[in-house]
């Protein structure tokens, strides 16, 4: 039995979308800010040899090269001034939300309310200005050593710094800007934008090798199935819940009795969505990333090592990035997408309570117990999506955004974003059905007649 509000939402007609005026305002400023991040991968880092990056990036494009560039939409590829992308902001806000499970002073800040929050998210900020500025001095080294730099010295490290870091400030004021102002997670669709945006070419890309003779056909076949399989697969684990059932007793307000009513407490499969794959592929990719663009491979013993066993496919790298998605999915969950004493605490506010389970401590334990059990199935979904077309990609010529992150992240936001804006629709419909009861009830007092005479 599906609810009032799902059935309404099912019922929600997609031509409700012309007069919804907020939510066409919001769609139409999330679609320009998304523009102005793609005009950015264009333009350029000055000082840079394009010749040489191009037939660089040619070379590392199957490997880690790929990977990278896929996260920053093509900006690395081209070195755009938005070439770090997004990710020195979620490397700074997983640093800042483990130092909040572990340091006492942040625990209690985040514990404050928006205040806190606020404070938070400045700290957040604060680390990724470090963090930019760390990886931008070393891409501006690597490309120095790489000769990809028309002219080396300080002049070029100076302004490659300064362009790489307002890049990425730049991107985390667009991603805060669509979160607050547009429609979806700001973070998610720049990086979901990043990945679209280059799918095209990466489809092009393999079926000229497939003319070429470097991919077979049944290879080609094989791929385009296991893609739609993987989407079907996410779409499905993306929907599945758990659903706890929820008394209301009955209740007396005033001089009439409500009898008690039953609900359910929704739990998804994976609550974290798409962020545990996005936080372990960032932290993986960072000493890779350095090793590729410092050449150092040729002259450190442990650059070649990391290289050689961090790549795709290799077992101590599909080892630790299972180890970071099971980690994240249980962290992010509990952290910030779940909380069991919070969610026990709303229920006993409302009178709530799980069926044989005492409110308060036990419902929230409860609770956990059925997340924690849950979570092992999450987590192990979304291991195999990352994983098992990693596999194949290491041991076929498949282009990277065929690989199981990739299409996580498109799948997962799009239909994050869809669900938003059914929601934004549900509540026009509200308002409109508000409206019109307070229209007809206006109407009815203007057209009262008074008593008839004899």
């Amino acid at each position: 039995m599906v609810s009032a509000a799902e059935q309404m939402a099912a019922n929600t007609s997609w031509a409700a979308l012309g007069k919804a005026t907020d939510l066409r305002n919001r769609i139409l400023f999330t679609i320009g800010l998304l523009i102005v991040y793609r005009l950015g991968t264009w333009i350029p880092v000055p000082g840079i040899d394009t010749d040489a990056l191009r037939q660089f990036m040619n070379a590392a494009g199957q490997g880690i090269g790929g990977m990278v560039s896929m996260f920053t939409g093509g900006a690395l590829g081209r070195m755009g001034i938005f070439a770090l992308g997004i990710m020195p902001y979620i490397s700074a806000s997983i640093i800042v939300q483990l130092l909040t499970s572990m340091v006492p002073a942040l625990e209690q800040l985040k514990k404050e309310g928006e205040q806190g929050r606020k404070k938070i998210n400045q700290y957040t900020r604060y680390g990724t200005v470090v963090l930019a500025t760390a990886q931008a001095y070393g891409l501006a080294a690597s490309l120095e050593a790489g000769d990809m730099a028309l002219e080396a010295g300080l002049y070029f490290r100076v302004a490659c710094m300064i362009t790489l870091v307002g890049g990425t400030m730049f991107l985390m004021w667009l991603g805060e800007q669509i979160t607050n102002r547009g429609i979806g997670n700001g973070i998610s669709l720049i990086i979901f934008v990043g990945i679209i945006a280059e799918v095209p070419a990466a489809i092009a890309q393999f079926f000229a090798s497939g003319r070429s003779g470097a991919v077979s056909p049944a290879v080609i076949v094989a791929v385009m199935v296991m893609v739609v399989a993987v989407i079907m697969f996410v779409v499905f684990m993306e929907r599945a819940l758990r659903k706890i059932h929820i008394q209301y007793p009955r209740r007396q307000v005033g001089m009439k009795v409500y009898d008690g009513g039953s609900s359910h407490l929704p739990i998804k499969v994976n609550p974290a969505g798409v962020i545990p794959a996005i936080f372990a592929s960032s932290l993986l990719l960072l000493p890779t990333t350095i090793s590729t663009f410092s050449h150092a491979t040729t002259t450190s013993p442990v650059m070649s090592w990391i290289l050689a066993n961090f790549g795709h496919g290799q077992p101590l790298y599909l080892v630790f990035f299972i180890a970071m998605i099971v980690f994240f999915a249980y962290f992010y969950t509990f952290n910030v997408s779940f909380k069991p004493d919070e969610v026990a605490n709303n229920l006993k506010n409302q009178n709530g309570f799980v069926p044989g389970i005492r409110p308060g401590k036990k419902t929230a334990e409860y609770i956990e117990y059925v997340v924690n059990r849950i979570l092992v199935l999450g987590a192990a979904y979304l291991a195999a999506v990352c994983l098992l077309p990693e596999i194949l990609r290491a041991n076929f010529a498949i282009p990277v955004y065929f690989g199981g992150t990739s299409v996580l992240i498109v799948v997962s936001v799009t239909m994050d974003t869809i669900q938003q804006i059914q929601s934004h629709l549900l509540a026009h419909q509200y308002e409109g059905l508000i409206e019109k009861s307070q229209l007809r009830g206006r109407n009815k007092k203007r057209t009262k007649r008074g008593p008839a005479r004899r």
